[in-house]
Formats: structure tokens, C-alpha cells, sequence
């Protein structure tokens, strides 16, 4: 076998990840609110960029384009001026102008947000009413400090009592004066104590629900009524009805306070109106900053010996950066419009008549339609929301499993959860259907779907198993 060295040429093609397209794909999947943000990063990085406050004239714009096209081309070459042809593009990629900002006064109350209490401001602002020590007042503050978020203390007296330096008893007195707080059940150690907390407050007087209470919780978490009703010597309808009136109680007293880490609100990134029969697409792109470039740095770039070659490249790389983020941002733009438009087209029904119609969808078919990749839509709809008549969606809802039915279709998972929830709500409540039953209602409409399956959409709809539901 002889071995030796040659020398070949080959041509091949491959993707190279260049910076450029890694910022396109990142600006694609940030919802408008993550987008902001990537904005206001980008105007601290890239001295070229700026807000644009007032609206620049289209003959300004022109006339930088004019300004490029010197008689000196000798070094035309010498560098990459993608920028030249950002600038000779008057329309500015098609962003929409932002209209001038009125003037408001620099203290208005339109500028405050009103925030609801936490539940330890709620807690210590009764305490402070409250007649007691300055040792004691020092005792109630940490025990509500150590609350969770529910209204539970998940500590012992005697840890609290050993930390403080105080007998466990003066604890558990300033622990009693914060159980008799609203809201009622606040302070409790476990739900069983919650739950007798707020049967005294309110002033309930029944032994079978102190005896639920105390004794049968978890049987009555599993609908075991009649083994209840046995133990204790009742009929099954004063059990039942023992355990509506413990329904009506609150496990987590603590829940109903602002949680400062909760989300409150959902900025919808499409925005769908139904105008005259035809829905109206909109991007919902107004609170993401309109960014252009600075114009104090145009100069750096005319053909000018004042500046070396060192400072022109750098101004030219920054400048062909923002060129870049524009276009990222532009392209983001008329892509969700066009994913929007063909999620109108194909789920019409749904968006018409609701859940219930609609339809089964994967990446592959809203791609081929609107000519991109599919890992493209992905990132087009991943932490984004779609405002429809029918509510306020997230993009992914809309791409759904289905199962076969009789007609040769498939019908969505959701639309199916649908009709699950209207069959479990007609049903007789004191003869409750069992999955199998379910299962066959959904044949007999064409739909076929297993009793495993039923029980499956029915865990994730939070609905009851048939012993839960029963009623007597």
C-alpha cells in the first residue's frame, strides 16, 4: 500500500453562525416586553444608536444618502459599508414613526401605579392597633415576618422562643392575638388548624364538621363519604352536607394579598379586531423603543483625512451593528405578521365560534405556508401572546394534538376538553358518568378516544373523579 500527500480543491456550503444572524434569531423569540429590554442594552453598548424622540424628515435621511456618494470612491472598497444602503433607504425599514411626545407635568398622579397591601402590611397594620408591650409588639412582627405566602408559620414556638430569648408562652399568646387577624385562618401551623380558626370566627357551631375537620380530612380529599358516615353514626347526606359548608372555607387564607413576584399582566404581541367580518391584524409593537442613528457620528464616516483608518473602522463596525439590529427587529416584526395571518386563515372557525372549533395544527403545515423553517415559527410564537374576541392566548395554544374521528378528520385535544367539560356538566349529579361511559358518548359522536385518554383530559381539567362528584 503506497501513502502520500496530495493537495485538493473541494467546494462545499455550509451554515456559519455569524454574529449578525445569532442577534436575528435571539430578537425573533423575545416576546415585546423581553425586546425592550434587549433595546435598552443595545443603547447602552452601541454609542450609534439613540432614541428617536421627534420624527426625523425624510429629506434629512435622503440627504445622508446623498452625503455617502462623494467623488472620492478610491476607498470605497476598502471597507464593509453595509450602512450606505440602510441609509439610502428613506422608508426606515418600514417602522412605523412615532408620534411626538406631549409634554406632561413632571408630577402628575396619571404617573403613580396604586399597589394593593402584602399580607405582612395587612398583619402589622393590625398589630399596630393592637394594645400591647414594645417586647411583645417585637414577638408578633417576627412571627408575621415568618409567614409564607398562604398565611402559615412554618416555624415552632420553641425555635421562635430560643431565637428571641422568650418563654414559649409569651409566644404562643402573641401567636393566638395574630390568629384572631383578618383574614381569618392567618398564623395556623397546619390546614387543620386553619380551618378551626376560621369555624370559630365565624361562628359556626357544627359537630360534624369540627369532626371532618379533626378526623376525616384526608377520607373526604378521597370522596370516601359512606365509610365517614359509618364511623360516625350519620346518614351520608349530613356528611355531604358538612362538607359543603367546609368548601366554603379558605385552605390559603393568605393568597388573596398581592404577591410582589406574581405577574399581573400579559402584553399581548398580536392583536386580533374583527372589523366588518375581517379580522385586523396588529403588531402590538408600541411600548418597544424606536431606535435610528446618531447623527453626531455621520461626520466620522465622510470622506474625510482628519480621522485615521482605526476610528472610521470602528464607527463603521458599530454602525453596520445597528444597521443590523433594525432589520432584526423589522424582520421580527413582518414575521409574527405573517405567522398571525396564517393562524387567522386555518383556526377561523375558533376564532368565530370559540374552543370547541378548534382545529388540530403542527409547526410544519403554518411553515409551509408562509415559506419559513420550522424551528423559525417556533421561536415566531415561543413567549408570545395573541389577542383574539375569544381572549387573550398564548401562540402555542393554537398548534394542538388531535385524534381521528369518524368523518376522516382529527379533532384538536382542546376543542375535546371542551366537550368534556359540557358532558361532566350536564350530567345527573346523583348518578355521576364514569369514564368508560365518557368514552362512548365521544363514539357516538365520531370521536374516538379511550377511557385512559378521558381520564387523562380530565386530571388536567381539574375535574373531580365520579366518587367526588357524586352527590346523595
Amino acid at each position: 500500500m503506497r501513502m502520500g500527500y496530495g493537495l485538493n480543491v473541494e467546494q462545499t456550503q455550509k451554515l456559519i453562525m455569524t454574529p449578525e444572524l445569532r442577534q436575528a434569531i435571539t430578537v425573533l423569540q423575545l416576546s415585546a416586553l423581553e425586546l425592550s429590554m434587549y433595546i435598552e442594552q443595545q443603547l447602552e453598548e452601541n454609542p450609534l444608536l439613540e432614541l428617536r424622540e421627534d420624527d426625523v424628515e425624510r429629506g434629512e435621511e435622503a440627504g445622508v444618502g446623498v452625503e455617502q456618494n462623494t467623488p472620492e470612491d478610491v476607498d470605497r472598497k476598502e471597507y464593509d459599508l453595509d450602512w450606505e444602503e440602510y441609509f439610502q433607504d428613506s422608508s426606515d425599514l418600514g417602522l412605523v414613526r412615532q408620534e411626538r411626545i406631549q409634554e406632561q407635568e413632571e408630577y402628575s398622579y396619571e404617573n403613580f401605579l396604586s399597589q394593593s397591601l402584602t399580607l405582612s402590611e395587612h398583619l402589622l397594620f393590625q398589630l399596630n392597633l393592637t394594645p400591647c408591650k414594645d417586647a411583645d409588639r417585637l414577638i408578633g412582627e417576627y412571627i408575621i415576618g415568618n409567614l409564607d405566602e398562604h398565611g402559615y408559620l412554618r416555624m415552632s414556638l420553641e425555635e421562635i422562643a430560643l431565637r428571641l430569648g422568650v418563654s414559649e408562652s409569651r409566644v404562643a399568646g402573641m401567636l393566638n392575638v395574630i390568629q384572631g387577624f383578618d383574614p381569618a385562618g392567618v398564623g395556623a401551623r397546619n390546614l387543620e388548624e386553619c380551618l378551626l380558626i376560621q369555624v370559630k370566627q365565624l361562628g359556626i357551631k357544627d359537630i360534624v364538621l369540627e369532626s371532618l375537620i379533626k378526623n376525616y380530612l384526608v377520607d373526604l380529599s378521597k370522596g370516601k363519604l359512606n365509610r365517614i358516615a359509618q364511623e360516625m353514626g350519620i346518614t351520608v347526606q349530613a356528611v355531604q352536607q358538612a362538607a359543603d359548608l367546609l368548601k366554603t372555607l379558605d385552605p390559603k387564607p393568605g393568597r388573596n394579598f398581592s404577591n410582589l413576584h406574581s405577574t399581573r399582566y400579559i402584553i399581548p404581541d398580536i392583536i386580533l379586531e374583527k372589523v366588518e367580518g375581517e379580522y385586523v391584524i396588529l403588531v402590538n409593537d408600541v411600548a418597544i423603543p424606536r431606535i435610528t442613528i446618531n447623527s453626531t457620528y455621520r461626520s466620522v464616516l465622510a470622506k474625510d483625512k482628519s480621522h485615521d483608518s482605526r476610528t472610521r473602522r470602528f464607527v463603521e463596525s458599530k454602525l453596520n451593528a445597528a444597521a443590523w439590529l433594525i432589520r432584526s427587529i423589522e424582520q421580527r416584526r413582518l414575521t409574527l405578521y405573517k405567522v398571525a395571518n396564517c393562524l387567522v386563515e386555518l383556526q377561523r372557525d375558533f376564532l368565530d365560534n370559540g374552543v370547541k372549533y378548534l382545529k388540530p395544527l403542527n409547526l410544519k403545515k403554518v411553515a409551509g405556508m408562509v415559506g419559513l423553517h420550522e424551528s423559525t415559527v417556533s421561536r415566531a410564537t415561543s413567549n408570545k401572546y395573541i389577542q383574539t374576541p375569544q381572549g387573550v392566548f398564548e401562540m402555542k395554544y393554537f398548534f394542538s394534538t388531535g385524534l381521528n374521528n369518524s368523518a376522516g378528520t382529527t379533532t384538536s385535544s382542546e376543542s375535546i376538553k371542551k366537550m368534556l367539560q359540557e358532558i361532566v356538566a350536564r350530567e345527573d349529579a346523583r348518578s355521576p358518568l364514569n369514564d368508560q361511559q365518557i368514552s362512548e358518548m365521544f363514539r357516538r359522536r365520531g370521536i374516538t378516544i379511550s377511557r385512559r385518554t378521558v381520564a387523562k383530559y380530565r386530571d388536567e381539567l381539574g375535574i373531580a373523579a365520579i366518587r367526588k362528584r357524586k352527590r346523595y
